[in-house]
């Protein structure tokens, strides 16, 4: 071999050595990255950048919606009380009317002729009570003039017993000196005259004192007759008082023949036109003659879910859209509720008030939408709908919260969601990071890097 061709494969063989130590140190030696890409690590380049808020305490209110149902505010449906043909009728459907205004009158002959019968009832009546007033009258002179019967006998025991005793003092003198030594000094018969004189005064005497019992039981008879006249003037007065409830009852009978409005609104239905026959309710008639509702203030029906009803209460403020109405939502707040929910629809009956209806234009039976502010909590924590990336059954949900530089899928509890944020009663705290806008290459524990969400610019007016 030639030195020339020595001296070529030496130079061959040092290149070689040289180009494999070279590529020894290059892997040896190389840079993070290519290293971390070796071993599986991810690197700058795998990381994803996402876009992240904090929750949000009192940020969202809670609401209850769906749909309402106009109503009048109030609604009567008038009959007449009294059977008869319907003489007159001022108004028809559509007609405005005031409270008070007459809107038919049924012909009632009938009636009236009973009103001027019990008011000549109630002259008897009163006319007898005049006639037992002078009853009494006269059975209290019986009781005077009985009373000076008792006077009369009593001055004639006086008198009898006085005599009385005079001829029984005469009989014993006669019959002392009758009695007096053998030979008597006055006849026999003249003792025997003065016995009948005493006989006669003492019977005088007894027939007083029954003069005085008889006077005495006509005084008690007397009194008994003022008595009796007195509970005839009684049952007189409870006859007037009969005649009149009767002149009333056929009064308010006839006043049940006039149709009056019992406020101001709109007539929306009418049964017949004048000359009908009218048929009370009392006769047996069931339909009414006209239907009047108030239309000055209205009311909306809202049936309110189950989940709503312990946060309803009476003043909450509520918004209602009518569809038939195009224009601002309607301000109001709950007037009422029902504290009690509907076994077989599971909702509680809450009413709306509109105060105002001006121009009448919200009329019965129209269709809305109901919104319904109920109790904010100020603890409640929500994140906007777009953190959600998944939605299960009994309000259980997922989110995606940054922890240690990864993404880690956290289950939670969902609220109610008005579309722009949604309540998590359960399941984040009030400092964590969360996901806003996950996309479809995001899993759970990738790598990320955070940035906190760009604030809204300012809406030009």
């Amino acid at each position: 071999m030639s030195i020339w061709k020595w001296w070529l494969v030496v130079a061959a063989v040092a290149l070689a050595f040289t180009a494999g130590g070279a590529y020894y140190l290059t892997k040896s030696s190389g840079s993070p990255e290519t290293l971390a890409r070796d071993e599986g690590e991810p690197t700058a380049s795998d990381e994803i950048r996402v876009e992240v808020t904090h929750p949000l305490k009192g940020a969202m209110p809670r609401t209850s919606k769906g749909p309402g149902s106009v109503q009048s505010f109030e609604s009567a449906e008038l009959v007449a009380g009294a059977s008869g043909y319907l003489k007159t009728q001022t108004v028809d459907i559509g007609d405005r009317v005031t409270t008070g205004q007459v809107l038919a009158k049924v012909d009632v002959p009938d009636l009236d002729k009973q009103v001027k019968r019990h008011r000549a009832a109630v002259e008897a009546a009163q006319a007898h009570v005049t006639q037992m007033d002078a009853h009494v009258v006269s059975a209290q002179a019986d009781v005077s003039a009985a009373k000076a019967e008792v006077v009369r006998a009593q001055a004639a025991i006086t008198s009898t017993h006085a005599k009385a005793v005079f001829r029984g003092k005469q009989f014993r003198r006669m019959q002392d000196l009758y009695n007096a030594g053998r030979n008597p000094v006055i006849d026999e018969r003249l003792v025997d005259e003065h016995q009948d004189d005493r006989d006669a005064a003492v019977a005088a005497e007894d027939e007083a004192h029954a003069t005085l019992a008889k006077a005495n039981a006509m005084v008690a008879a007397a009194d008994a007759k003022v008595l009796q006249a007195q509970a005839d003037v009684v049952a007189a007065a409870a006859d007037v008082k009969v005649a009149k409830a009767e002149v009333e009852k056929a009064q308010v009978m006839v006043q049940f023949a006039t149709i009056t409005s019992p406020y101001t609104g709109v007539i929306t239905y009418r049964a017949m036109d004048p000359g009908g026959y009218v048929r009370a309710a009392t006769d047996g008639g069931s339909r009414p003659l006209l239907t009047v509702e108030r239309t000055d203030k209205m009311r909306v029906v809202f049936q309110m879910p189950d989940r709503d009803v312990p946060y309803c209460n009476v003043g909450n403020r509520a918004v209602v859209e009518i569809d038939a109405l195009p224009g601002p939502p309607l301000e109001a707040k709950v007037s009422r509720t029902a504290s009690s929910e509907d076994t077989g629809s599971r909702t509680m009956h809450v009413e709306i008030d509109l105060e105002k209806n001006p121009t009448g234009k919200i009329a019965q039976g129209m269709y809305g939408h109901v919104t319904i502010f109920l109790d904010q909590s100020a603890d409640l924590l929500s994140v906007p709908s777009s953190c959600l990336t998944g939605k299960g059954e009994q309000g259980k949900g997922s989110v995606f919260v940054v922890r240690d530089g990864k993404a880690c899928l956290t289950p939670v509890i969902v609220g109610s969601d008005n579309g722009v944020r949604i309540a998590i009663p359960k399941g984040l705290e009030a400092d964590d990071q969360i996901v806003l806008h996950p996309t479809g290459d995001l899993v759970d524990g990738a790598a990320v890097v955070a940035s906190p969400e760009a604030p809204e610019e300012p809406k030009s007016h």
